[in-house]
């Protein structure tokens, strides 16, 4: 089995153990040569350890059951995207609503700002420029097809 085939076996694996739970949903999957398969979880309301470690259980016995690595030398790994990875889906843009964000965009270019709302076809990133009485809001309408990757940003 190629790696495609196995993280689309896997998808509709996790999409059966994930019917459960309409709170969870699917982020990514990968898997490096080494068989070890990543899986990265996130839930509307926030994702639990005790969760990740339900998912990783499950999922581990229905990889097992299938028999794609007859000597077990794979490793499973379920967690969250944490904060060092890219939004990926509709639904994580939804859920960082009101955070700040650093948009790069297809043309290699930066905004920073407040991500407003989101729809089916993009997001309005409000960003501030200047300061005190020269400070101007600017709000950019993007388009996910214009987007490479959007990251939340810790803001102290």
């Amino acid at each position: 089995m190629t790696n495609e085939d196995i993280i689309q076996a896997v998808t509709a694996m996790l999409e059966e153990l994930l019917g459960a739970d309409p709170d969870y949903f699917l982020v990514d999957i990968r898997i490096k040569p080494t068989h070890n398969i990543k899986v990265f979880l996130d839930a509307d309301q926030g994702i639990s350890i005790a969760g990740c470690a339900r998912y990783n259980r499950a999922l581990y016995k229905k990889i097992e059951e299938a028999g794609w690595f007859p000597e077990g030398d794979f490793s499973l790994e379920v967690s969250s995207p944490g904060l060092d990875e890219p939004l990926k889906t509709g639904r994580q843009y939804r859920n960082n609503t009101g955070r700040h964000a650093e948009v790069t965009l297809n043309d290699g270019s930066k905004l920073n700002g407040v991500l407003q709302s989101v729809t089916e076809d993009g997001i309005v990133l409000e960003e501030t420029k200047g300061k005190n009485k020269k400070k101007e809001v600017v709000a950019h309408s993007l388009l996910f097809d214009n987007i490479k990757q959007t990251k939340i940003q810790v803001v102290f």
